[in-house]
């Protein structure tokens, strides 16, 4: 069977049916060995909070740990199936999953051709940072739901006039700003494009406009009540959160606490985002000069429909707007960290789906097998890896120290590195763990000796005895200063020497 034959018979499937493959292949690939790696440190804190939250029904708002949301949601889902490591990675691979079924909406919308949305689900399904993000308990992968959620809600509400589209548009921006404080810049993006639409006659409002906006607005304040207030147990805190989450985030700007230059996440594309970097600039070439967008939308008449030429046209004027805004923002933004790329991606995956036709078809193919293989390496490798996407990732050498901890009665540790430990040994497993905080005098537990003592490699004992010492990582990232003159090669092998913290782990000496 020749390739044209394939061509005629697979252009005859519904989009419908394609859409199901990609979103079961996605799913596979986002809860698929849930294990395979150790929680994240910021996983484990994140978990932590939630089993916190659950068992002892404590939680406020911090803007160092985000919004309440993601604690909430964790927290039903382990009343529900029991506080494990399974449960903190299928619940963000759910709303990552879901994502691509939202893309399917905006296509029912008729705001994104068959075509477009097809590969804009398949470059979302098979893309590392998706992937790699949705196996992730953060709360990234939650607010990039509700954001895309939010532009379906508009549009299905421009397309159909239901008010109950403007409720899910005001629920879903409040849910984005329950999880993270960044999402005002999507919201604000959203209304500009939508008083542009307006503004230039591009759209008909319902004469219940205005009832309906208010509603929205009312569902998004009582919503952010609700969470920010901690169920009404903190309710001045739904007014002072703005004003915390503003001085934090100014204070870490200027720390520059995890600096990096504007280009940062530029080269985070190039690292593992490449081909979609590159579709998605031929993409907005071909459709602002060869296909003359911007002159097709200004030869519109007022109020006029046409085919969906036009509001596809408009759409593309979104996506531009959208992904210059997003790396203008992030770009700008102090805190430089990997996870803050997907808000950059997603406009950027439907800006490389544009009319991938003819020719174009082996490049999004050979795009597709690139993004598989770097989703391999970056989430099914059973080792640590040299990559910055992990940022600062827990060891899996932390598995044999853990194992090594499960062999003792009692366990000192005695340093302020210590995250994953108290989230894999909560509850009555944290009782036979005695926590120091920080090196101490050996005099401390005479004549009672703990089985297995824990510190700092870099303020520990040179020797402790009766004990054996061996050293471990704890965590591990990827280090510039140690690869920065060998780019090439580390690009190409991805290997070279990672930074770490390391433990000294001293084990009681057994004598038979």
């Amino acid at each position: 069977m020749n390739i044209q034959v394939l061509r005629e018979r697979y252009a005859q499937w519904p989009v419908e049916k394609i859409f199901v493959i990609i979103f079961l292949a996605g799913f596979i690939l986002r809860v698929i060995l849930p294990n395979l790696k150790l929680l994240h440190h910021d996983e484990a804190i994140h978990a932590w909070f939630s089993y916190e939250l659950l068992t002892k029904g404590i939680y406020q708002y911090d803007p160092m740990y985000h919004g309440p949301l993601l604690y909430y949601l964790t927290a039903a889902l382990f009343r529900l199936f029991g506080d494990s490591d399974l449960i903190v990675r299928l619940l963000p691979a759910m709303f990552g999953s879901a994502i691509i079924l939202l893309i399917y909406g905006i296509y029912k919308t008729g705001w994104l051709s068959g075509n477009h949305a097809i590969w804009a689900g398949l470059f979302f399904a098979f893309s590392p940072d998706m992937v790699y993000f949705s196996r992730f308990l953060r709360h990234d992968i939650f607010q990039l739901f509700f954001t895309v959620l939010l532009l379906f809600a508009i549009l299905a509400y421009i397309e159909f006039k239901n008010p109950g589209w403007a409720l899910v548009a005001g629920s879903s921006a409040a849910l984005g700003m329950c999880l993270k404080e960044d999402m005002p810049v999507a919201i604000l993006v959203f209304v500009m494009f939508f008083i542009f639409l307006v503004y230039f006659h591009h759209i008909t409002l319902p004469g219940t406009w205005k009832r309906d906006f208010a509603y929205a607005v009312l569902i998004a304040a009582g919503i952010g009540f609700i969470l920010y207030s901690s169920l009404f147990h903190h309710p001045l805190m739904f007014f002072e959160a703005p004003f915390k989450a503003i001085e934090h985030w100014t204070s870490m700007h200027d720390q520059c606490r995890l600096c990096g230059p504007p280009y940062w996440y530029l080269l985070m594309f190039l690292l593992y985002e490449i081909p979609l970097l590159i579709l998605a600039v031929i993409g907005a070439w071909q459709w602002g000069w060869k296909d003359k967008g911007f002159s097709h939308i200004r030869r519109q008449e007022p109020d006029s429909r046409d085919d969906g030429s036009i509001k596809r046209s408009l759409f593309m004027i979104l996506l531009l707007a959208w992904t210059g805004s997003t790396m203008v923002f992030y770009g700008w933004v102090g805190e430089k960290v990997p996870w803050l790329l997907i808000h950059q991606l997603f406009p950027v995956i439907l800006l490389a789906s544009y009319k991938i036709e003819g020719r174009k078809v082996i490049a999004g193919a050979v795009a597709i097998i690139f993004l598989l293989v770097m989703v391999m390496h970056v989430c099914f490798t059973p080792a640590d890896i040299n990559e910055p996407i992990v940022q600062v990732q827990n060891s899996e050498d932390m598995r044999e120290v853990m194992a090594i901890i499960d062999t003792g009665d009692k366990v000192a540790v005695a340093s302020d590195s210590y995250w994953p430990l108290p989230w894999y040994y909560r509850g009555g497993g944290w009782d036979k763990i005695l926590f120091y905080g920080k090196k101490v005098d050996p005099a401390t537990w005479a004549g009672d000796e703990p089985d297995v003592i824990i510190t700092h490699d870099i303020d520990s004992y040179q020797s402790l005895p009766g004990y054996e010492k061996r050293e471990y990582h704890l965590s591990y990232w990827f280090s510039w200063y140690d690869n920065h003159e060998r780019v090439l090669q580390w690009y190409l092998l991805r290997d070279g020497k990672m930074g770490t913290v390391n433990l000294d782990v001293f084990t009681k000496i057994r004598h038979l």
